[in-house]
């Protein structure tokens, strides 16, 4: 019976070997015939430029209250899904767009098309409804230490108060 263990084993250890020769034969040919991707029309997905344990310690103590680098970047990554899907009513065609989301879409196009937004991601205070960004006191705290390291620049549009994605400098 030990025989015949050791020879099972001795089995699987040879197809394991046999798999794993196959696999790195198969990736090295698909990584020579992968072919360049295609850049597509349109605007690039928005920026996630976290920030670091450094830039939020630079920011003085008033400013920043409570927050911690954790809820600073969870609130970046709001306003990077915010932005985004400002960014497919901007470029959805009108005859997809439910009514209900029309009104939105043309008046966000209409923003888009302001010199100081133009090219950029961006979103409206009206927008901020996520868990980890809200129009409380620690939000305005955070909107106000990533306006400080230059992350989200604010501007006014007729009544709405748009909020821009910057690079950070």
């Amino acid at each position: 019976m030990p025989e015949r263990i050791t020879s099972l084993n001795q089995d699987a250890n040879k197809c394991m070997q046999r798999e794993q020769h196959k696999q790195d034969c198969g990736l090295a040919s698909l990584k020579l015939e992968e072919p360049a991707p295609k850049e597509k029309k349109g605007r690039a997905s928005p920026p996630l430029w976290y920030i670091t344990g450094e830039e939020l310690n630079s920011v003085p103590s008033y400013m920043k209250q409570r927050l911690t680098l954790d809820k600073v970047n969870a609130a970046i990554g709001d306003m990077a899904t915010y932005a985004e899907a400002n960014a497919h009513l901007i470029a959805a065609p009108r005859k997809k767009l439910g009514e209900n989301n029309l009104d939105k879409a043309l008046e966000l196009r209409e923003i888009a098309m302001a010199d100081v937004v133009k090219g950029k991601h961006f979103f409206l205070e009206a927008d901020i409804k996520g868990p980890s960004l809200k129009l409380d006191n620690t939000g305005r705290a955070l909107l106000t230490v990533l306006r400080h390291l230059g992350r989200i620049s604010e501007t006014r549009i007729g009544h709405h108060r748009v909020i821009i994605l910057l690079r950070p400098s």
